[in-house]
């Protein structure tokens, strides 16, 4: 498939990404996943940790062959498909989910969070290391093509942007990724995830 399609399929997906609350009433159990790389292999980790008793309740894994490069604006080529085999794997439901990915702030307003949140059809967010469009504006809101789609968050010395992945608006993930600070400058379930994701590779 060629870049230029790929750009079209993503242009539709971000017209079906739903920016309102469509969330439980309570938020308790939260994922975060990540893949870490090795000799061509990717290996996911998944994490689901309750918020009422602040510890995780369920980790999976999978591992699987890398079948895309690493392109700017196209992450979910490489690693939707490890993401969606990690979770597939998880026997908990979750009430939200965060990804280490772009969700609407994007070039074409459908990173890698907003994609795992239309397949999966929940509610997710999009947390990102490195800016990946748009520009910071002075109250932290990103802004692309005269739209907010993303809020930088600086936590400990080090910057991470937010953004919707889907069923759920911007403040409302800014507060909630927020919250989920506990030692570290990345949200806890993403932490962890990474984590386990990288002693997952040494293991194998």
């Amino acid at each position: 498939m060629s870049i230029a399609k790929i750009k079209q399929i993503q242009e539709k997906l971000a017209l079906k990404v739903i920016t309102k609350n469509v969330l439980p009433s309570k938020i308790i159990r939260v994922c975060g996943v990540d893949v870490s790389y090795k000799d061509n292999i990717a290996y996911g980790a998944a994490i689901i940790i309750d918020r009422n008793k602040n510890e995780v309740i369920e980790v999976a894994k999978s591992t699987i062959k890398v079948a895309f490069p690493y392109i700017p604006g196209f992450f979910v080529l490489r690693e939707a498909k490890p993401i969606l085999k990690t979770l597939e794997k998880l026997t908990i439901d979750f009430d939200l989910l965060l990804v280490d990915g772009n969700g609407q702030l994007h070039p074409r307003r459908c990173g890698l969070a907003c994609y795992i949140g239309l397949v999966l059809d929940k509610p997710v967010i999009g947390v990102a290391k490195k800016l990946l469009c748009g520009k910071v504006k002075k109250n932290k809101t990103v802004e692309y093509e005269g739209k907010i789609i993303g809020y930088e968050v600086n936590h400990k010395g080090r910057k991470i942007y937010v953004s919707v992945g889907h069923k759920i608006s911007l403040k409302k993930s800014v507060s909630i990724v927020k919250e989920l600070f506990v030692n570290s400058w990345e949200p806890e379930p993403l932490r962890l995830a990474d984590a386990y994701s990288k002693i997952h590779s040494k293991q194998e």
